[in-house]
């Protein structure tokens, strides 16, 4: 599974503006609604109660909330670059501004899991996660989303 079958280069946000977790969420479910046709409600409501199990901030400044949501045919991707870190009550307690929000179908099983497991892989490469906060548009950050499949083709 490649990052642009996640995300494309809409669902790419530069400037998020957050006060906090609760409001990025927020936000993020909104922006959703609109890439799905979903209602944002659910999204939010998905989104909750998946932090309620343990913080989707993985560490490094990077947060990667997710869930399974009825009405949805494929696996969905956003990519947050916050105006400002927030506390996302992440595992090493640093602020986040990095976001990338994976919805899945409720039938996705194994490829919900290869998703994460896909975004969680470039997350950790340090250069990815710099590009990711200087980059200075939507497009330059799809294509550093983008950049590791296309060297793999060539």
């Amino acid at each position: 599974m490649d990052l642009s079958d996640l995300i494309n280069p809409e669902s790419i946000f530069i400037a998020l503006n957050a006060k906090n977790k609760k409001h990025a969420l927020q936000e993020l479910s909104a922006s959703a609604a609109l890439l799905t046709d979903l209602p944002e409600r659910d999204i939010f409501d998905t989104l909750l109660q998946r932090e309620r199990l343990g913080s989707t901030g993985v560490g490094q400044g990077i947060a990667i909330p997710h869930g399974k949501i009825a009405g949805l045919n494929k696996i969905v991707g956003l990519f947050a670059r916050l105006e400002q870190p927030i506390d996302f009550e992440a595992v090493d307690a640093e602020p986040v501004d990095l976001v990338f929000l994976l919805l899945a179908p409720e039938s996705a099983g194994a490829d919900h899991l290869k998703a994460l497991a896909r975004i969680s892989r470039f997350l950790r490469a340090p250069a990815a996660i710099e590009s990711l906060r200087t980059a200075g548009s939507n497009d330059a950050i799809y294509d550093i989303l983008t950049e590791a499949e296309k060297e793999h083709a060539a």
